[in-house]
């Protein structure tokens, strides 16, 4: 049985997973503040997402697994990132950076194997095609660039100009990216706060294929499961579709038609962060930004489940759909918040995460003592100040009166020398 779990990001710091099929939440977990495309699932079950601290700025990346509600090993990395992605292996992650670089590391150690900027602008999507051979990466100018993965996970690889293709694509931020599995393998699908979609094709060099303008900014963008057509994530809290191929019908004259569904709710409040499809293509999921979750019967057109609200959500930044042979299955008997989960094909080596909690263990004991022996050093140099400071007083005080003594004797001498 293929199972799905819907997992929701947000910048509140806390992300949720709902059972596909029910609805129901699996699982919570806490600690992150999810930037928009900042979170990724590996396929060893490790749950990874982008994390700025709020006492200093400095950029982190988060690790979960599936059986703990909080962070259990942390890396930190040399500037702030936003948006991640894991190869198909689950032995790297690439980040997109604040400054325009981009990091790859390898899981479980979290190392840096490369970081390099080939543009100077933050980063705001990243993706890679379906072989996993090209990392396409986009910016908030609109700009894009694609450099073959292996340049980045191989680090004794070295190339002057690692970039196979660079240009201006859109005339603002890029918002994500989507590649079609089937026939429209070498197409890829970008999305801009501009309020274009703009289809690609890959098979001779980079050429642009399509434009489809819309009304309002485009941040989330998924085919349907023939992929025959798409949906698009509106701004404006609608949902947007069209058809894969221009021209096909009528409608098409703009490239897509509002998404009309729903006798009572036709929209979100807020802009739609994301959408994914769910249970074999029979519905569609719109994730809000303003905390809002809405599962769509895809041929019936209406609203037939709220996953959550909007007060356990927070703002969302971010939705993706994790899917698999027997990932996760319900215990129906466990209690708490992330009790519920069990593996059935656990792909992650439990004893490496528990050397990884033991590590992160240690860490916290190893700052306790630096942070211990600051204090003691501290104490002692206050110690020894004060007892500089005393021994200053108490030589000033030997001195003045070895001074009167002087000037006693020295009296004393001159009064005996008159008598």
């Amino acid at each position: 049985m293929m199972y799905e779990v819907i997992l929701t990001g947000s910048s509140d710091g806390s992300m949720i997973a709902f059972e596909a099929s029910t609805g129901a939440i699996l699982a919570q977990f806490r600690g992150s503040r999810s930037p928009c495309r900042g979170f990724t699932v590996t396929c060893k079950e490790l749950i990874v997402t982008s994390h700025v601290s709020s006492d200093n700025g400095s950029g982190l990346i988060h690790i979960y697994n599936w059986d703990t509600s909080t962070v259990f090993h942390k890396i930190p990395l040399p500037e702030a990132v936003t948006p991640l992605i894991a190869d198909s292996g689950g032995d790297f992650i690439f980040a997109g950076g604040v400054a325009g670089s981009i990091h790859s590391l390898s899981l479980p150690s979290g190392d840096i194997i490369k970081s390099i900027t080939p543009y100077s602008k933050p980063v705001s999507s990243l993706h890679l095609n379906n072989d996993g051979s090209l990392l396409i990466s986009g910016y908030n100018d609109g700009s894009i660039v694609v450099i073959p993965s292996f340049m980045l996970v191989n680090g004794s690889y070295s190339c002057n100009d690692p970039i196979s293709h660079k240009w201006k694509a859109h005339s603002d931020a890029v918002t994500s990216f989507n590649t079609g599995i089937g026939i429209h393998t070498c197409t890829f699908i970008s999305c801009s706060m501009d309020c274009t979609c703009k289809f690609w094709g890959l098979s001779n060099g980079i050429t642009l294929i399509r434009t489809v303008t819309f009304p309002c900014s485009i941040f989330g963008f998924v085919m349907d499961s023939t992929e025959s057509g798409f949906y698009a994530a509106g701004s404006d809290g609608f949902i947007y579709k069209g058809l894969m191929k221009a021209g096909s019908i009528k409608m098409l004259e703009k490239g897509y038609e509002l998404v009309n569904w729903g006798s009572k709710t036709k929209n979100h409040d807020g802009s739609i962060m994301s959408l994914v499809l769910v249970n074999n293509g029979r519905n569609l999921v719109s994730a809000s930004k303003n905390g809002s979750v809405w599962m769509w019967d895809v041929e019936e057109g209406e609203v037939i489940m709220v996953l959550g609200n909007a007060q356990i959500l927070g703002s969302i930044s971010d939705m993706i759909v994790v899917k698999g042979t027997n990932i996760i299955e319900r215990n129906e008997g466990g209690e708490g918040a992330n009790s519920g989960l069990i593996s059935s094909s656990r792909l992650c080596d439990e004893e490496m995460i528990r050397t990884w909690m033991k590590i992160s263990e240690l860490e916290n004991v190893m700052d306790e003592a630096i942070h211990d022996q600051g204090s003691a050093i501290d104490m002692l140099e206050s110690t020894i100040a004060s007892y500089e400071r005393l021994l200053k007083l108490i030589l000033r005080e030997v001195t003045k009166a070895i001074e009167e003594a002087d000037h006693e004797d020295e009296d004393n001498n001159n009064k005996g020398e008159k008598d």
